[in-house]
Parts: C-alpha cells; sequence; structure tokens
C-alpha cells in the first residue's frame, strides 16, 4: 500500500515524521512523494503559532480532494494540530480519517489498519506527558548530509505565549544510550552533521539524571567515527552552565555555534513573557559565551509587538539588537494563541506595529548581519556540501556558523564532482547578504 508523507513545522516533528515513516516501512507500506499516487496521505502537523495552523489546517484540506479525485482512501492527521484541536478536526474536517496525537506516533500503523474496516475516525491520543521511545534505526528526510537527533521531548518553561507546554508535556528527555544508537545509524547511513534539537536542549537530562548532562552526551556523541559536527540548538540562556561552555571548547566535533532564544531586550516584556533573565543578565552571558570562545557563531530569535509592548521597550530592543550584534538573528511578530496567558493580557498590539516593528528590526540586523559577512572575505573555512544549483553552477554550502534552513549560504563553484555530506575547504572571496561566495582551496 503506497503512503505520502507529508511533514510541516518544526524540525522536532520532522524527527517524529521520521520514526513514523521509518515505521511504516518496516511493516511493509511503501512511500511515494506524490498525494496523487497515494493509498493513505499522512500530514504531520503544526500550531505553533497562527500561520502554522492556517498552512496545516490547508493541507489537510488539500489532501482531502485525494480522496475524491484520486486513489486516496484514508487521510491521518498527525502532530500538534491534531493533538490540540482534535475535537473540531472530527467535527469540522470529517474527510479526516485518523487522527494521531503528538505522543502517539507509535499508534499510526494500528490507526490505519483499524480505519481500513470501518466508516468514522479513528482516534489515537495518549497522555501528553508519555515519551514514546525513539527508534534508533530511523532514516533522516532532511537530505544534506546532516539530521537532528531530538534529545527530549515537552518542556517545563512555560512561558506565557507559548502552547508547547499544553500540547507536548513536561520535559522528558531521551535517554543518553538510545541518542548514541540513533546518531550512529544515522552516521552509517552517511550522515556528517548531527544537529541537537529539543524544546530546550540546555535542561537535557536533569529529570532523569538529577542535573543538566548536556556536556556528557557531546563527550559520548564526538566518540561517533565518521561523525564531523554536533550542532546545538534552542538552548535557554540561564541555564548555559561553564561545563557547556567547556565541553564546547575542548571537543573538535562540536560547532562553535549556539542557538539562543532571547525573545526580547526590555526587562518589562521579558518579565511579562515569563522569561527567567534580564536585559543585563543577556548581556553577561553572551559576553561570557565571547570571551571563552571568540569565533563563537550566536543566533536568536525576537518577538515583536507582545502585549504592552510600548515605544520605550521597541526602543529598549533596538538598543539591545545593536549592542548584542548577533552573527543570526530571526523576527516574529506576536501571536496571540489561545489558552494561553499573554493571550488574555491587555494592551494588545495592532498587526500594523507589529510588522512595522519587525521590520525595523530586520533592518537594523541586516545591517549587522552584511557587515559581518564582508569581514569574511579572505578567510578559509571547511564547508558542509548541502546541493547543487545546476542553472548557476554552484554548490550550496555551509559553515559552522550556519544551521540548515534558517541561516546563510556559501556558494562554491568547483572542477570536482561533490555529494551532499562531502565537506571542503573553502576561501571566501566575497559576500552577497546574508549569504557568502568562495573557492574551493586544492
Amino acid at each position: 500500500m503506497d503512503i505520502c508523507f507529508i511533514s510541516l513545522g518544526c524540525d522536532k516533528n520532522l524527527v517524529d515524521s521520521e520514526m513514523m515513516v521509518t515505521s511504516l516501512r518496516k511493516s511493509g507500506y511503501n512511500i511515494v512523494y506524490n498525494a496523487e499516487e497515494a493509498d493513505i496521505i499522512v500530514v504531520n502537523t503544526c500550531c505553533f503559532i497562527g500561520d502554522a495552523k492556517e498552512e496545516s489546517i490547508n493541507t489537510l484540506i488539500e489532501m482531502a480532494g485525494y480522496k475524491e479525485n484520486g486513489k486516496c482512501r484514508l487521510l491521518a492527521a498527525t502532530g500538534c494540530l491534531a493533538q490540540r484541536y482534535h475535537e473540531e478536526i472530527k467535527k469540522e474536517l470529517p474527510e479526516v480519517d485518523i487522527i494521531i496525537g503528538t505522543t502517539a506516533y507509535e499508534s499510526l500503523i494500528e490507526g490505519i489498519q483499524s480505519a481500513l474496516g470501518k466508516n468514522g475516525t479513528t482516534e489515537c491520543l495518549k497522555s501528553i506527558d508519555y515519551l514514546p521511545e525513539p527508534l534508533t534505526d530511523r532514516e533522516a528526510m532532511a537530505g544534506g548530509g546532516y539530521a537532528y537527533l531530538k534529545i527530549a521531548e515537552g518542556c517545563d518553561k512555560c512561558c506565557t505565549y507559548c502552547i508547547i507546554p499544553k500540547v507536548r508535556g513536561r520535559y522528558r528527555s531521551v535517554p543518553v544510550e538510545n541518542l548514541v544508537k540513533q546518531a550512529v545509524h544515522l552516521v552509517e547511513n552517511g550522515i556528517k552533521e548531527i544537529i541537537l534539537v529539543a524544546q530546550e536542549t540546555t535542561l537535557y537530562g536533569k529529570d532523569i539524571y538529577g542535573k543538566k548532562s548536556l556536556p556528557e552526551l557531546l563527550y559520548k556523541l564526538s566518540e561517533i567515527e565518521g561523525l564531523k559536527w554536533i550542532r546545538i540548538l534552542y538552548c535557554y540562556p540561564e541555564e548555559i552552565t561553564d561545563s557547556l561552555i567547556d565541553a564546547i571548547k575542548e571537543l573538535p566535533k562540536v560547532c562553535h555555534y549556539l542557538d539562543i532564544p532571547v525573545q526580547h531586550g526590555a526587562d518589562s516584556i521579558l518579565k511579562r513573557m515569563g522569561r527567567h533573565t534580564d536585559r543585563a543578565q543577556l548581556e553577561g552571558i553572551l559576553e561570557k559565551l565571547r570571551g571563552n570562545i571568540p569565533d563563537i557563531a550566536l543566533r536568536t530569535t525576537i518577538i515583536t509587538g507582545f502585549p504592552g509592548e510600548t515605544e520605550e521597550d521597541f526602543k529598549e530592543l533596538k538598543e539591545f539588537v545593536k549592542k548584542a550584534k548577533f552573527d543570526r538573528l530571526g523576527v516574529f511578530t506576536y501571536s496571540q494563541e489561545e489558552d494561553t496567558p499573554a493571550a488574555e493580557m491587555p494592551c494588545q498590539v495592532s498587526s500594523d506595529i507589529k510588522e512595522a516593528r519587525r521590520n525595523e528590526i530586520m533592518e537594523i540586523q541586516q545591517g549587522i548581519a552584511f557587515e559581518k559577512s564582508q569581514a569574511l572575505a579572505g578567510r578559509e573555512f571547511d564547508v558542509i556540501v548541502e546541493g547543487y544549483l545546476p542553472e548557476d553552477e554552484v554548490y550550496i554550502c555551509r559553515t559552522y556558523m550556519d544551521a540548515p534552513d534558517v541561516d546563510g549560504y556559501v556558494f562554491v563553484t568547483s572542477g570536482w564532482n561533490l555529494m551532499s555530506g562531502d565537506f571542503i575547504k573553502v576561501k571566501i572571496t566575497g559576500s552577497d547578504g546574508y549569504d557568502l561566495v568562495g573557492d574551493v582551496v586544492n
């Protein structure tokens, strides 16, 4: 039976998709990449912000069309939207035959078998605090020589704007032994870069080992032969320890790169967000990281238009961004999510102001980023090959300073035939906005 799998949302959701696809293949199902060819279509959904919800709903509606005008027999909704809005899906989208919650992806095959033999909706939901045992032989779907390793599920931080704890549950770490087996399998199948993800990576292990154990995990992963890079995403600033900084310094495979979502730079807004740091502490953490690891690349995300954000708050945010000079920075406008404390806060900011402030921050960051890119001319870097653009006859590559999909690229011409996942040395010859241009060093 042919199954088409569509994965929406974040990289953590992608890992869940990979678990499901691997289980399906092992059970004899055939994975196809064209919905028109599929007997069953699975949409792994997202509901983190309004735009993600809209994309998930629209995709389900679009895929439902193949039940009328194609060979599709079953449509499944899995993931965050399915968990959060399962009752609404049953009522408003009767074309959906199977609903699988965030912690019930192990039940997909059982759900398919059940749905084939009956009318109506088959629903598989488990406690959001349940942790499925991750497969250690999953297939990577990202391409480009890298794969994500989800080291924990859920979150205990409970920021006032975020729905994740209500959809994904409390923080649960995956045991080290399982993670190492996953990583070994991925590397044996051609993966060169492992990217550690969770809602919060820096708390890894505290729930099962009694202490923050990310450094220990880094040492274990660094022992894997054939693995070139380990990258860490989603580090809450207040949880960054001296031992983590030391591990990043000491382990050659760990990229000098951290993603630290700070969200704002004004103390009053950070407090309303339920964050655990103020601006002075954030600046101290950044200074400490750069003092210990001078070539570290720091990425962050910012939210504009949070409820109650005044012109003075926004001015403080601009000053913070100018001073911090993050290497990489993304900006989101605040999304008013139901069932979160922030959604009920007074002084909601208009969409026009949110967008205008977002654009202003991006303009500031653009100047910082372009200046940093220009300063790299003449330097040499090891880069990972991610793909090829035949129309431009250039390879798409990334330095250690760039995570896939969210950061920049290095465009390289080469007389050799290169493959995704290859590592080559490149000399930077110039920049084009956020991206770099380089030549292969013989």
